[in-house]
């Protein structure tokens, strides 16, 4: 039977589990929203990509600040803030744009305050993740650590498929398509009460676990850099430009604008490509996302643990299957095309992703991990920045266009890759201290 002790810490991990994927399916539910409700309010697809790239930058900026914080207030206090943030941030979207849908607010006006109300997630949701892992690891003992620290990790994942599957379902009566925004609100409220009231008033702690995490986005699932900055030793800089690390993060640099730029375009494509109402568009959209964060999350929970492929490798067969995918998405006409390719897409950046953050990892020695894996976690942000509204202006000048750079880009980056990377392993001189 389990002590007082142990149900208590099972309950809070529980808890903490459901803080973050709120957070990341709330986000995602609503970038799988708002093309369709763009287009409703008839507002230019360019300004709907710009609403969360502006999110996506302030996040950027506020996710260290908030880190590097936690030895001055408790770990409960951030976790709490960083939720309320997000429930004022969405209350504020949702009514701004029901104001807009029942034409209480012009278009244009509309999506100004709806920006607004982003910022106010940027700047105060980054504040969760690293308090949520410090947490976790103030209750696991070394041994347990790094598979909690994980596990709470995958709630990102669960949320870019749960927030594109619960969107459309939450499109309500008179506020319409401004309703997921709404319910995740008082999704948000109900848990920033619960994790007032059941996590432990705790102090600040001397040395806290918690690291920068990245921005929630669609395609953005848990590489295990921020794992690994929480628990990495820091005590050797790593620079950028690095030669033993700067290759692999080029490579992730480049792959997550491709995986940005063709994500945040698929909501309009899908209404171009395949017609009728803006709703049927918008339960397609969910589907499409669906099935291309379910094809990336099989990759990184089944196939790379059974293939046991090498960084290099996993980085080269992502590129291929991820260049086709964006090139057959680009091509696709009708739903069963577009979400096929969209998936195979996913299901390449599956493999780059976790290959560019384990190659950059195995490229230096142990006590560097922390610094390295903090330049992953910000290469990985950095790509939801300028990717999304890229990715939409391109779409705005010819459809297919962002699908094709895409794969172009990502063609010329298996030449680099195959001459540049190098096959890191533990064993041998590419992870020598320098």
């Amino acid at each position: 039977m389990l002590s007082a002790e142990e149900r208590a810490r099972r309950r809070d991990f529980g808890l903490l589990f459901v803080v973050m994927l709120t957070i990341a399916a709330g986000n995602t539910a609503m970038q799988s929203v708002l093309p369709a409700l763009g287009r409703s309010l008839k507002v230019a697809d360019s300004v709907v990509a710009a609403a969360f790239s502006v999110s996506a930058a302030v996040w950027v900026l506020a996710a260290p600040f908030w880190a590097k914080r936690l030895d001055r207030h408790g770990q409960r206090t951030m976790v709490v803030t960083g939720l309320a943030g997000f429930t004022v941030s969405t209350l504020l979207c949702g009514i701004f744009l029901a104001a807009g849908i029942l034409g209480w607010l012009a278009p244009a006006l509309t999506f100004v305050a709806f920006i607004g109300g982003r910022l106010i997630y940027g700047a105060f949701g980054a504040a969760t993740p690293p308090a949520a892992q410090a947490m976790v690891a103030a209750r696991t003992s070394r041994d347990e650590r790094t598979k909690a620290l994980t596990l709470l990790a995958s709630a990102f994942g669960l949320g870019t498929i749960l927030g594109p599957a619960l969107g459309p379902y939450f499109v309500l009566p008179v506020v319409g398509m401004a309703g997921p925004a709404l319910v995740f609100a008082l999704i948000g409220l109900a848990v920033s009460i619960a994790a007032w009231r059941l996590l432990p008033d705790d102090r600040p702690i001397a040395h806290p676990h918690g690291a920068a995490a990245s921005y929630p986005s669609i395609g953005g699932q848990s590489t295990g850099a921020t794992v690994t900055a929480a628990i990495g030793a820091h005590s050797v800089e790593v620079r950028l430009r690095d030669p033993r690390i700067w290759p692999w993060l080029l490579c992730g640099l480049v792959m997550g604008h491709a995986q940005a730029m063709t994500g945040q375009a698929i909501g309009f494509l899908i209404i171009d490509r395949i017609g009728g109402s803006l709703e049927v568009a918008l339960q397609a959209t969910g589907i499409v996302l669906m099935m291309g964060a379910g094809a990336a999350l099989l990759v990184q929970w089944g196939l790379i643990p059974i293939l046991g492929l090498k960084p290099r490798a996993l980085v080269l067969i992502g590129l291929v299957l991820s260049a086709i995918g964006c090139a057959l998405t680009g091509l696709a006409t009708d739903l069963y095309g577009i979400a096929t390719a969209f998936a195979l897409s996913s299901l390449g950046f599956g493999f780059t992703r976790p290959g560019f953050t384990a190659g950059s990892s195995l490229a230096v020695g142990a006590k560097a991990q922390g610094s390295v894996a903090g330049k992953v976690t910000s290469i990985n942000g950095a790509a939801f920045v300028l990717g999304p509204s890229i990715g939409v202006g391109m779409y705005e000048l010819w459809r297919p266009l962002p699908y094709y750079t895409a794969a172009a880009a990502l063609v010329l980056l298996f030449a680099y890759a195959w001459v540049t990377l190098d096959p890191s392993d533990p064993a041998d001189g590419a992870s020598r201290e320098r």
